[in-house]
């Protein structure tokens, strides 16, 4: 059985009870990087001389992912992204699959989502959005995107690394200026911040080279 554990998206008291004992009871933990999973793991108590840790990410081989997925066919399967919820933003789709194709059960543990969370701190009620996720890194790409995103009258929900937090405000707002928005940084934690306004004065308080993990919803017309 492979069963999709959500974690915390910053605040560590955000896990829920049933993740922490998805966590425990499991033969296997699939995570996405050693230096994120281990001490997540023991914080909250989870013995990992007692578990079989694997790992998947974007450079996962298909080899890899056939071979994780023979464990969820004889074991307790456990998988978690570096935060939030797996299979959002992450190559967990790829082991969903394969586990589909041959009638592996699998579960869903929800909790902490940055998406959620964003739209419930909207001012505005959003009936329907589009998710445009991550931007392309390719500069002509980048540019051929928001262009494209512009001309959707419909909420956008917007992604990036924390270091093209500047960048990606600043191409928007020149796209669409007086567009309101409102953008979350580093949600759930001590330093989190919260801005709502046009682009164009969002853009206007984060600092030059200012690395933040964000998420933005781009109001609709």
């Amino acid at each position: 059985m492979l069963t999709i554990v959500a974690l915390p998206i910053g605040n560590f008291d955000d896990i829920t009870v049933r993740a922490l004992n998805a966590l425990k009871i499991a033969d296997v933990i699939v995570g996405e990087e050693r230096r994120v999973l281990l001490p997540l793991l023991k914080r909250y108590g989870v013995d990992v001389q007692t578990k079989q840790i694997e790992f998947l990410n974007e450079h996962s081989r298909p080899e890899e992912i056939q071979e994780i997925k023979k464990y969820c066919r004889e074991k307790n399967v456990s998988l978690v992204s570096d935060c939030g919820t797996p299979v959002f933003c992450d190559p967990g789709a790829l082991l969903i699959e394969a586990c589909r194709k041959e009638n592996i059960l699998v579960k869903s543990v929800p909790g902490a989502s940055s998406l959620m969370m964003i739209l419930s701190l909207s001012s505005k009620p959003i009936k329907k959005f589009y998710f445009a996720g991550f931007l392309p890194r390719d500069k002509e790409e980048r540019i051929q995107e928001i262009q494209r995103l512009s001309k959707i009258q419909d909420a956008i929900v917007v992604m990036d690394t924390p270091y093209r937090l500047k960048l990606t405000l600043e191409q928007l707002a020149q796209s669409m200026p007086n567009r309101k928005a409102i953008l979350g940084c580093d949600l759930t934690t001590e330093i989190e911040l919260v801005l709502e306004d046009t682009l164009t004065k969002i853009k206007s308080k984060v600092l030059d080279g200012e690395k933040r993990e964000f998420i933005l919803l781009i109001y609709g017309l």
